[in-house]
């Protein structure tokens, strides 16, 4: 077996295109001022979960599936009377991917999810939080290959964040786009 490490596509493209592209475009002065892609955050609400403590385990392994790394169930904060919620009931499912997994999620993402989106457009550019972050909602969680879509008994969505090391909305909004997530064009 040879001695080369494995590095994902989009970590390559990020330190041969991504990196020069950035520094000539924002006129950084170090590699180090160069934004880059911290973390993906991947969260689901659960509708449901208060009656049904089986949609969780659902939420959870449809996450693992996706992120091929182990989600955990999220917990209520405070109780709500009207929604029959108690403290600390799990109503979601979340994971956090870093490094080899977090590229490889967003390679799949770009490369094959997205375009499986029904009249896909391109995703909205005006979700940024002004700090860098980048936001985005999938309705559907069939669109991933990993899904069969035989057994979901539910089509539910997640939130998608994307955190960077970036200040700008402007500086995260070109590091993604160099990444090449598919942003709406402009009329």
């Amino acid at each position: 077996m040879s001695n080369t490490k494995y590095t994902p596509r989009l970590a390559d493209k990020y330190k041969k295109d991504v990196v020069p592209a950035l520094m000539k475009k924002f006129g950084y002065s170090s590699v180090m001022e160069i934004p880059r892609l911290e973390k993906i955050c991947l969260n689901r609400g659960v509708n449901g979960a208060v009656n049904d403590k089986k949609l969780i385990d659902i939420a959870v392994d449809e996450l693992s599936n996706i992120t091929g790394q182990k989600a955990v169930s999220t917990l209520s904060k405070k109780d709500i009377s009207n929604f029959k919620l108690r403290k600390a009931m799990p109503i979601g499912a979340r994971v956090t991917l870093r490094g080899v997994k977090m590229y490889e999620f967003l390679d799949r993402l770009i490369a094959t999810a997205l375009p499986r989106v029904r009249d896909f457009k391109g995703v909205n550019e005006k979700s940024f939080d002004g700090r860098g972050n980048y936001t985005m909602g999938i309705t559907e969680q069939i669109i991933f290959p990993e899904i069969d879509i035989d057994k979901v008994n539910k089509i539910t969505g997640m939130d998608i964040t994307f955190v960077t090391t970036a200040q700008t909305n402007e500086e995260a909004f070109e590091l993604l786009k160099e990444l090449g997530m598919p942003f709406r064009k402009k009329d």
